[in-house]
């Protein structure tokens, strides 16, 4: 899983009747395994590890023209 700054993040949640969580990437400190800073749509930001097939990544428009111009 990839991710860059300003991508749209959806954790899915642990407990069935718990909602998803969605944010926005604010930084990749780690590549592999994967650790981004995500700032929620909540207004909290914490460091997320995700498990896999926990989360889905969209990327956004502005993170793509900006990585198509480096």
């Amino acid at each position: 899983m990839k991710a860059h700054a300003g991508d749209r993040i959806v954790v899915e949640s642990e407990k069935a009747a718990q909602a998803s969580r969605s944010g926005v990437v604010e930084e990749v400190l780690q590549e592999d395994p994967l650790r981004v800073r995500v700032s929620w749509d909540d207004g909290r930001t914490t460091v997320l590890a995700p498990a896999a097939g926990a989360a889905s990544i969209a990327s956004s428009k502005a993170s793509r023209k900006t990585r198509a111009r480096a």
